[in-house]
C-alpha cells in the first residue's frame, strides 16, 4: 500500500491525473445530460483558488499551492461522482478512445407502464 500511496503523490501522476480531471470535467460542462447544479460545482473550485481565504495560507511556498490543487482534484472528483454514471462512462470512454467531443445519444431506457382508463358514471 506505501508503494501506491507513493506513486500517486508523485509529481507525474498528479499531474496526469489532474489533466484528465480537466478534460473530463470540460466534456461534462458541455453535456446536456448533466444538470445545470452540477454545472457549478466546477465553478465552486474556481472561486476556492481566487479566493483570499485559503485553508493553508499561499505565502507558504510550496503547501499553499498544493493545498488549492488538493481542492481542485476533490470538486473536479466530486463532479464526475455526482453526474449521471453513463454520462460519466460515455465521456471517459470516449477520451480513452481519443475521439473528439459528441453529446452522448439519447438512451433507450424503457419506461414500464400500464394505461387504464376510468370509466365515468352518467
Amino acid at each position: 500500500m506505501a508503494a501506491r500511496v507513493t506513486s500517486w503523490l508523485s509529481w507525474p501522476s498528479m499531474v496526469r491525473t489532474l489533466v484528465s480531471h480537466v478534460r473530463l470535467t470540460l466534456r461534462l460542462l458541455r453535456e446536456p445530460g448533466v444538470p445545470l447544479l452540477m454545472k457549478a460545482v466546477p465553478m465552486c473550485a474556481a472561486l476556492y483558488v481566487i479566493s483570499p481565504l485559503d485553508l493553508v495560507s499561499d505565502f507558504l511556498p510550496v503547501l499553499g499551492q498544493l493545498d488549492d490543487l488538493g481542492v481542485i482534484l476533490i470538486f473536479l472528483e466530486a463532479l464526475a461522482k455526482l453526474c449521471p454514471a453513463r454520462v460519466v462512462d460515455f465521456q471517459r470512454a470516449a477520451l480513452s478512445q481519443g475521439r473528439k467531443y459528441s453529446r452522448m445519444p439519447p438512451g433507450r431506457e424503457i419506461i414500464d407502464a400500464e394505461f387504464r382508463r376510468e370509466e365515468t358514471s352518467r
